[in-house]
């Protein structure tokens, strides 16, 4: 069923699977939101979400750990992106673990993916619809600064998206969505501490846009202050948040795969203990 709310994903790195769980949990549910905002990971994630391809998301954050292509320092060593964009962008989902392009075409809902327009320093909200050609915002939002490079779409350049806007709720709220559903992969009671060594390698990377510079220097400060008018949100019942009761084992770049599996799972069965509550909030309980 498609709901008149927003699903809004933030990033995280391979701490993403969390947010796989969730949405596979959706899916079972036949459950889908108007409008979806994903950021970096969140974004990759979404583009499943949109497709409906159920596990599509766990099989390739798990089934690739191993490959160097994939992710690691040999791909950035080589090509200057921590994660591999051949492998990424082009060899799994044309060939690997193909994905559904019109199944996402035919998505009733609106998505977009979240990247930093690092010339104005200001957040981009990049339409996702046909993934032929917009899986060059995924690649956008994805990319982190000073282990990606730059990713030129038109007369812009981008990076991460959470650089600007980690999660975007209040863009959400502002397309209309009176109801919205944030799926978080920072824990309860997470705090972000200022940046720290990478500041001086970010001012030094990023000369010419400046702007990426300042946005990581303040990024603590701007995102505590939306999680705290996310939990004011929440109080006054105008906003439903999924995310981890704790710390988790794995990293942002991670290679257990047991420890993958099992933050997946808590994803799936967070979203499944909350499910009566999340359908009382949408107005169908």
């Amino acid at each position: 069923m498609m709901y008149r709310a927003g699903l809004v994903l933030e990033g995280g790195g391979m701490k993403g699977i969390y947010t796989a769980g969730v949405l596979d949990f959706f899916m079972d549910k036949e459950i889908a939101f108007s409008d979806c905002y994903g950021v970096s990971a969140g974004a990759c994630h979404l583009c499943n979400f949109m497709s409906g391809q159920r596990g599509r998301s766990y099989r390739i954050s798990v089934n690739y750990l191993d490959m160097k292509q994939y992710c690691g320092k040999w791909s950035l060593l080589t090509t200057g992106n921590l994660f591999g964009v051949d492998m990424n962008y082009s060899l799994i989902p044309n060939y690997l673990d193909p994905y559904d392009y019109e199944a996402a075409a035919k998505y009733e809902g609106r998505a977009f993916a979240v990247a930093t327009d690092i010339k104005t320093g200001k957040p981009a909200y990049l339409p996702l619809k046909d993934l032929r050609e917009d899986l060059m915002a995924v690649r956008a939002s994805s990319s982190l600064p000073l282990v990606s490079r730059n990713v030129k779409i038109g007369d812009k350049v981008y990076l991460d998206g959470g650089i600007s806007d980690s999660i975007p709720i209040r863009k959400s709220i502002q397309d209309g969505n009176r109801k919205n559903v944030v799926v978080m992969t920072k824990e309860e009671g997470f705090v972000r501490q200022p940046a720290g060594a990478e500041l001086a390698l970010a001012k030094a990377r990023y000369l010419r846009y400046p702007k990426v510079y300042e946005l990581m220097r303040g990024r603590h400060l701007s995102y505590n202050a939306t999680v705290q008018y996310m939990e004011e949100q929440r109080r006054k019942g105008e906003l439903f948040v999924i995310r981890p009761k704790r710390k988790s084992e794995v990293g942002r770049i991670e290679k257990d795969k047991e420890k993958m599996k099992a933050l997946y799972e808590e994803g799936y069965r967070d979203a499944q203990e909350c499910y009566l509550e999340l359908l009382e909030y949408l107005g169908q309980a």
